[in-house]
């Protein structure tokens, strides 16, 4: 697994590291009981503070991608699954979008206004 994390991006970096952690789950890089690695480790590799690395988690948790458990670490949780089972639809509404002239943003604000 590599965390990808861009400084020059206006993200923050921990949204950075949980959409990098997310993209390997639905490309089926990570899957359901796969462990992360430890935040500490993250954060060295990274040069980011360990605590950046630990929100990133924390947001995967509360999104049901990760179960946190001490003494375990994170672990990729079941209900992930589906995610990798939407890659492909998912590649085919941005292609289909690229091809209309819609813009990544703007794909991205009518799927959240869409949410249920």
């Amino acid at each position: 697994m590599l965390i990808r994390i861009d400084s020059d991006s206006p993200a923050a970096i921990f949204d950075q590291v949980a959409a990098s952690v997310r993209s390997d789950i639905v490309a089926g890089r990570l899957s359901a009981g796969d462990r992360l690695p430890p935040a500490r480790e993250v954060a060295a590799a990274l040069d980011i503070n360990v605590h950046t690395v630990l929100r990133a988690y924390q947001q995967l948790r509360d999104e049901g991608l990760l179960d946190l458990r001490r003494g375990r670490g994170a672990v990729v949780s079941a209900s992930a699954a589906p995610l990798a089972d939407l890659a492909g639809d998912i590649q085919r509404l941005v292609a289909r979008a690229a091809a209309l002239g819609v813009s990544p943003t703007t794909l991205a604000s009518i799927v959240k206004e869409t949410t249920p």
